[in-house]
């Protein structure tokens, strides 16, 4: 399946199209077919203008318009997953066969989790009438995450409420961004005051790793800017304690379900996903186009640093410990 344009193509096929390029020319410098350069030119222009920045935002606007259609409202897919409920396949097989028969149109796939969301969504009959093709009858099993607990977590009650104030700089709040199918993720590290972002890509979520990159982009700033980082309950950040010594900050994490308490964070990966939508291959993206998404949203005015951007304000105390 096609994926869509990034933002980056967009910016090459505007300064191309400007310059006099060929709709074939521009293709082939971005190893697209010519047909989808005249399309996103024809649909994306604004009084005969293309610019990139307005062809992302009309391409987003008409995804967020276009109507939603769960998967099991389709029919084609509701009668292979109730004909094979029937035949008391799980739905783990069901799911596993779904990419099977369906390799080259991946809309009909399905996951096991999408298959009991729907059996649990039935009227009571249904539900128990399909409940009983499963192997545990529909009994539910306990729902607490079987990963485990991060050890030695320090809630986030225990975190000074000079934080809360954004009284002073240093205070970060960390999360990954993932993509589609899990592939690959974003961490994205916020910092409370200035609302200043640092991300970096990895190719899974794995702690040591995740610990790691985090390490290397806060590392080169000074003491001061490093105080306090509050994460999710995401077992990516269970080496904690190894951050905590590395880069002498305290660590705290916020209570499960109240993503309010990490609303820089939340609301800066909402920003970050106007060029990183959901359902994205983030192991296609690269460092660079990461590196600019990045530095396109720390150049931009925020209303509560009196329309400074997160650049103009942090970037200076970098500088002056240096």
């Amino acid at each position: 399946m096609a994926c869509q344009l990034t933002f980056l193509e967009r910016e090459r096929i505007s300064q191309m199209h400007d310059a006099g390029a060929s709709r074939a020319e521009i293709a082939t410098e971005l190893g697209r077919a010519r047909s989808t350069i005249g399309r996103e030119i024809k649909r994306n222009s604004v009084a005969g203008e293309y610019s990139a920045v307005a062809a992302q935002l009309l391409s987003q606007q008409r995804r967020r318009q276009r109507p939603f259609v769960r998967k099991m409202d389709r029919p084609e897919i509701s009668d292979f997953v109730r004909s094979r409920l029937v035949c008391c396949w799980s739905p783990d097989q069901i799911a596993a066969r779904s990419k099977f028969d369906f390799s080259q149109d991946r809309r009909c796939q399905i996951s096991h989790q999408t298959i009991y969301a729907w059996i649990e969504s039935q009227p009571p009959d249904d539900r128990r009438h399909f409940a009983s093709f499963l192997r545990w009858a529909g009994s539910r099993r306990p729902r607490e995450d079987r990963r485990g607990r991060i050890p030695n977590q320090v809630s986030i009650e225990g975190r000074p409420k000079v934080v809360d104030k954004r009284r002073r700089y240093g205070d970060w709040e960390g999360d990954t961004v993932v993509g589609a199918r899990q592939s690959g993720a974003v961490i994205t590290l916020v910092e409370r005051k200035s609302g200043y972002l640092v991300t970096a890509k990895t190719c899974d979520r794995k702690a040591r790793r995740v610990a790691r990159k985090i390490e290397s982009c806060l590392e080169p700033l000074p003491e001061r800017l490093r105080r306090t980082m509050t994460f999710d309950n995401g077992k990516e950040f269970a080496e904690h304690q190894r951050l905590a010594r590395q880069l002498d900050l305290a660590v705290y994490f916020a209570k499960p379900y109240c993503s309010w308490q990490r609303g820089t964070n939340e609301h800066t990966n909402g920003l970050l996903r106007q060029f990183l939508p959901k359902g994205t291959d983030l192991k296609s993206v690269s460092w660079q186009e990461l590196k600019h998404y990045t530095r396109l949203l720390n150049d931009r005015p925020r209303k509560r640093l009196g329309y400074r951007t997160p650049a103009e304000v942090f970037e200076p105390l970098v500088a002056t410990e240096t």
